[in-house]
């Protein structure tokens, strides 16, 4: 059989079934196992993302398939010639991956037309039945059940450990800095079987953009940075993104230095075999005192806190007009500032540099 994967977790898939001999194209993002990147490259992306800023991807990409134009390429010359049975695509999301619509002349191109397996999951559950698909489509069932046991019997491992965990923590996986995006489809239920709390995800469907201010109303014991199709390498570059936010000096996950970056590209974005070392780290990373962490060293890193300018803010709300504001601590104007009036906002303890503006002159308008 001749496969050919539009998809980097099909691709794990197809070598965990010890099927990497019938590979014979993948995309230029099948970096896994090692062997994948001999492969011939049948897609490319169609926008230059590596110099954008976190804020111009969204943007770009939002464009893009905003007016209906594809973020990716597909060589259809070299697709023709590879003469595929079996192509391996999803319709989960348009970003992460070549989906359906990428595809649509190319396969009018092949003769004789192969078979298309599509692989969209929103959980843990629906990654395995992939699996399975994957097995009876390549006549690799039993090899399939034998690996889906192993990657289940590890899961399980883990939630049996955490079942009896008196405090789950409060934890926030960022999939986006700038905008912030919450995490969604499988990695809620990752974090949950790991013995954490993400009331910001959304489990089993896309993930979307939120406001910071939710992240505030909510603040996270645990905050896992895990950008969407980043690396660990690139991940960190973005952390100025995390500092920059209003509060966040003011969050027990960066009081207590518990801020990680991770390695999202291989144990959280993908929906692939992996997202089991994803579970395992996410344990690691909320419950060292219970689970060892065996994987690479580039899985994950703690992001410094304790000297970064954030946190030498304290987050206060203006008497006058209602907002938040960072304010920082020693030498404050609000240290100093008169009692606030009766008619002030709950939770009000100062005056916002705005309204502090405004009230200096006042008060200088009214002297003689």
């Amino acid at each position: 059989m001749r496969i050919v994967s539009f998809l980097p977790a099909a691709t794990e898939m197809v070598y965990a079934l010890g099927l990497g001999d019938q590979l014979v194209g993948v995309s230029h993002e099948c970096d896994f196992p090692a062997a994948a990147k001999t492969k011939p490259v049948l897609v490319r992306p169609a926008l230059a993302l590596e110099k954008m800023t976190l804020r111009e991807i969204d943007v770009a990409v939002a464009e893009r398939i905003r007016s209906g134009g594809s973020l990716y390429q597909v060589d259809e010359n070299l697709l023709c010639e590879l003469k595929p049975d079996l192509i391996l695509t999803q319709n989960l999301c348009q970003v992460c991956a070549t989906s359906g619509n990428d595809l649509t002349v190319a396969l009018k191109l092949l003769q004789p037309k192969p078979e298309i397996l599509w692989m969209t999951p929103h959980s843990l559950a629906e990654i395995f039945e992939n699996i399975c698909e994957l097995g009876q489509a390549t006549g690799r069932s039993d090899a399939a059940e034998t690996f889906i046991a192993e990657r289940r019997e590890r899961l399980e491992t883990v939630a049996e450990q955490a079942k009896n965990i008196s405090h789950r923590p409060r934890v926030f996986c960022m999939e986006w800095a700038d905008p912030v995006y919450c995490a969604g489809h499988w990695v809620p239920e990752m974090v949950q079987l790991a013995g954490g709390i993400d009331e910001l995800a959304r489990k089993g469907t896309d993930s979307v953009r939120i406001q910071w201010t939710d992240v505030l109303k909510w603040p996270p014991e645990i905050l896992i940075f895990s950008p969407c199709g980043f690396n660990l390498e690139k991940a960190l570059e973005q952390v100025s993104h995390l500092e920059a936010q209003l509060g966040w000096g003011e969050l027990p996950a960066v009081r207590s230095g518990r801020v990680y970056a991770v390695d999202a590209n291989s144990y959280f974005a993908r929906p692939g075999p992996r997202v089991v070392e994803g579970t395992e780290l996410l344990a690691h990373l909320i419950h060292p005192e219970l689970f060892d962490w065996n994987g690479p060293d580039d899985a994950f890193c703690s992001i410094p806190t304790s000297n970064s300018s954030a946190s030498k803010m304290r987050i206060k709300t203006c008497s006058e007009c209602g907002q938040a504001f960072e304010c920082k601590m020693g030498g404050c104007w609000c240290d100093d500032f008169p009692p606030l009036p009766p008619s002030a906002a709950p939770g009000a303890d100062c005056l916002c540099p705005g309204c502090l503006a405004k009230a200096v002159e006042h008060v200088r308008a009214e002297k003689p």
